[in-house]
């Protein structure tokens, strides 16, 4: 699977927003973010999500509804890779222990089991 073309910080939330709400409107979008920019800038958003293929424009009466052409699980595989290569050097140990390591990381006893079972599974499949 290919890395996705990386995002600005408001493409970012513009793409939280539309895998969220599923199918939106640019008026909606902007009700949605945070400290949001001018409607043209907004627009101006979606275009180059639209341009690097992260959103699909569909004309409905007299606007635009936007939806993610990729799903919110290959979104995050994409980000996560990219986290894991830029700030890990790729390793995948050095991620999760960042995690463990973070003051407000409190694991329940059902969240450990599920995460050693994921590692469990992870090692009978050789990964």
């Amino acid at each position: 699977m290919t890395e996705l073309p990386q995002l600005s910080r408001r493409e970012r939330e513009v793409m939280d927003i539309v895998h969220e709400a599923g199918a939106v409107t640019a008026a909606r979008i902007r009700e949605r973010m945070t400290d949001p920019p001018s409607d043209s800038a907004v627009r101006s958003v979606l275009r180059i999500l639209v341009e690097k293929g992260h959103l699909s424009a569909e004309w409905n009466g007299p606007r635009y509804v936007y939806s993610p052409t990729v799903s919110a699980q290959r979104a995050r595989s994409s980000a996560m890779r990219h986290v894991l290569k830029t700030f890990f050097g790729g390793s995948v140990e050095g991620a999760v222990a960042s995690l463990l390591e973070l003051e407000e990381t409190k694991l329940t006893p059902a969240e450990r089991a599920r995460i050693k079972a994921l590692i469990d599974e992870a090692s009978e499949a050789g990964r």
